[in-house]
């Protein structure tokens, strides 16, 4: 097990931790380590999505939803890490956040943060490159399609995602 110094940015804020396993799992860090809890650990092989958090290889970069619960500390070194945690701004819900409330998506709520995550990441890629607005359910589908919900609040999430997407200037054409 590879030691090393890890150094990245979390929800804005510099995070650095010397000699810590590089094959530690990220979630695992910042559950454990950090007492994250917003971001869950489910299946641990990357298929539920869960874990989704959003990482920019450097600040103002485009976001990137991964699986954190196979990515190991190695891999996020350096970079700008964004989970549940890091949306709020000033005790204001982000406007996914709001709308997943407004519309009921979830039940349970385990899985919400992956799907928060995964379609943030989503808003990220529409803003540098807005979409026709007839392609919005596609992207969706593309961003979240594969996330798991056993409590099956799929329908819900998508009107949400859906709902901030058509309300938000610049993303659609």
């Amino acid at each position: 097990m590879e030691k090393i110094d890890l150094a990245f940015t979390l929800n804005g804020e510099k995070v650095s931790r010397a000699g810590v396993p590089g094959d530690m799992k990220l979630v695992d860090f910042l559950r454990e380590e950090l007492g994250l809890t917003g971001t869950k650990f489910c299946c641990g092989i990357a298929v539920c999505r869960v874990c989704t958090v959003s990482v920019a290889r450097v600040e103002g970069a485009h976001q990137e939803a991964i699986r954190s619960c196979t990515t190991p500390l190695s891999d996020i070194n350096g970079r700008h890490v964004t989970t549940v945690e890091g949306l709020e701004e000033e005790g204001t819900l982000h406007p996914l956040q709001q709308a997943f409330l407004d519309n009921f998506s979830f039940q349970c709520g385990y899985c919400c943060p992956g799907f928060l995550m995964a379609s943030y990441a989503l808003l990220d890629k529409l803003k540098r490159q807005p979409i026709p607005a007839d392609k919005v359910d596609e992207a969706i589908e593309d961003a979240v399609g594969q996330h798991v919900c056993r409590c099956t609040g799929y329908v819900r999430y998508h009107k949400a995602i859906r709902q901030v997407l058509l309300e938000t200037p610049g993303l659609v054409t």
